[in-house]
């Protein structure tokens, strides 16, 4: 978790939302991303969806079964629908979404696919939650509110 906050670091540094991701094999990363919707004002560019989108690459198929995904803040429904196209093994993510009703665990465990995706929350929560409250707490001074 602590490379997913440094790729956080980076995305804050490049005035997006800072959230990262690292998707793991055998003990060793494969991949990094961070959110970047801001910078190519694309809905879809989450760092989980970076994260896995290079592992894919690097291992030449979009099934990547033995890997292992860390992310700073709980998945979206969409990145875990991709987290479960890929067939990834297992998500961690830091904080838990503040904001509506979580789905993580329930998409995770659907019958949608063939595939199911185990998921643990709260690591290194605190630190993750942290990054996000600053930069939402600064982001609402620049704005005056």
């Amino acid at each position: 978790m602590k490379a997913a906050l440094k790729c956080a670091q980076t995305a804050l540094s490049e005035g997006e939302v800072p959230i990262g991701a690292v998707v793991v094999l055998n003990g060793k990363i494969i991949s990094r991303g961070h959110n970047r919707r801001t910078k190519k004002q694309v809905a879809t560019a989450h760092a989980e969806i970076e994260a896995i989108e290079k592992a894919c690459k690097k291992l030449g198929s979009w099934r990547i079964p033995g890997c292992e995904l860390y992310v700073t803040l709980e998945p979206c429904p969409m990145c875990m629908g991709a987290a479960l196209n890929a067939r990834i093994k297992k998500v961690y993510f830091g904080a838990y979404e503040a904001k509506g009703r979580s789905l993580t665990n329930e998409i995770a465990s659907a019958n949608l696919l063939n595939h199911k995706v185990e998921v643990e929350g709260g690591v290194m929560e605190e630190e993750c939650s942290k990054i996000l409250s600053a930069f939402f707490s600064d982001m609402r001074k620049r704005e005056g509110k």
